[in-house]
């Protein structure tokens, strides 16, 4: 794909960084040189060091060929300033950094898909890492349903039970769903059915609609604290 990723800051920098690790084409504009330069000798990427809500830059930056643009300035402002700009220019698709949630409506107008509130994303990371440091990684669904990852632990309710038992046991109800399994040695992950037994040491991905609840974590043998 031919991306185009405005802002080379604390969001763009690691989004710049997978993008060109994934064999894409990638243009970076930012406005701040020292940035640029920075972006410029670490990435393989053209950097231009210029302002991106200017139309001359965009069309510098080849977005008539572009595949994707992406904006991820600390500023709403310059995002939808951007998105708009990209959007007149016809770019397929357009992904903004929303910082200010009251600017959702907003960003919602220009038809722009969105990541509404990086900053908080990253402190309920650093909050579940606290709180629940079973959890490996964690996506949280509407307002209380979560699809995490955990190991299995050795005296785990679950363990050694497959995925029907559990259901009959009363581990697994209807709000739970175990998604995924990878095991040591399979090389792919598993797609669990009824007769899937999970085991010791297992990393299971699972649906929680009340979230990763210490009750829900119990079953994998990670007894945190429940206050």
């Amino acid at each position: 794909m031919y991306i185009i990723v405005v802002g080379a800051g604390d969001i763009g920098t690691p989004l710049i960084e997978i993008a060109t690790r994934g064999g894409n084409e990638v243009v970076v504009i930012e406005s701040d040189q020292a940035r640029a330069e920075f972006a410029a000798s670490e990435f393989d990427a053209l950097v231009i060091n210029e302002d991106a809500t200017v139309k001359e830059t965009l069309v510098d930056a080849g977005i008539e060929d572009a595949d994707a643009l992406i904006s991820t300035t600390d500023q709403d402002a310059t995002n939808v300033m951007v998105s708009l700009l990209a959007k007149e220019l016809d770019v397929p698709r357009i992904v903004s950094v929303v910082h200010d949630p009251e600017h959702m409506a907003l960003f919602e107008r220009t038809g722009v898909n969105v990541m509404q509130n990086p900053q908080r994303l990253i402190a309920e990371y650093l909050y579940h890492g606290v709180k629940r440091p079973s959890i490996v990684d964690f996506m949280r669904i509407g307002d209380d349903a979560e699809v995490f990852e955990t190991d299995i632990e050795a005296d785990a309710p679950i363990a050694g039970m497959t995925i029907i038992e559990a259901e009959n046991a009363g581990l697994i109800d209807e709000e739970m769903l175990i998604v995924a399994v990878e095991r040591e040695g399979v090389s792919n992950p598993i797609t669990p059915r009824g007769g899937t037994e999970i085991r010791q040491g297992d990393l299971v991905t699972v649906y929680s609609g009340k979230g990763a609840t210490p009750s829900v974590t119990d079953i994998f043998g990670h007894y945190e604290d429940h206050a």
